[in-house]
């Protein structure tokens, strides 16, 4: 009986120490991963950092941007007030030229008998003319 128990402890010493290997052997392993893991952080890390600095950089040149942008938008405001003033002024001029235009066709259809008359008197004027120059 006591070789059984000689033999039931020699098994457990056999599988304790293959537990402790495997366990050894997987601790190795995480350890590795552990480490690449840590690397590749630190390289992440790094890369972050250009990143914000850069973010920063575009960050600046953007609000220098924005704020060249509004000022050129308030010129151009004050170019588009202008361009709007020319062309009241031009709008005011056509309905001057249409009111005296009106005021001409109103005159034209007053005096159409007149103008009628001039025109006939001036064709036997250039008629009489002509004659006087033949004789």
């Amino acid at each position: 009986m006591i070789i059984i128990l000689y033999i039931a402890a020699l098994i457990a010493a056999v599988a304790f120490a293959v537990l402790v290997i495997f366990l050894a052997r997987t601790l190795t392993a995480v350890r590795r991963t552990m480490n690449n893991v840590a690397d590749t952080l630190e390289g992440v890390e790094k890369q972050m950092e250009g990143i914000t600095l850069e973010t920063t950089a575009l960050l600046n040149k953007t609000n220098k941007l924005a704020e060249d942008v509004g000022e050129k938008s308030q010129k151009l405001n004050t170019l588009v007030d202008g361009v709007k003033g020319i062309g009241d002024s031009v709008q005011e001029f056509n309905q001057s030229l249409r009111s005296i235009s009106r005021g001409i066709s109103t005159s034209v259809n007053d005096n159409s008998d007149s103008a009628a008359q001039a025109v006939k008197w001036g064709q036997v004027a250039i008629k009489l003319w002509k004659k006087a120059k033949k004789e």
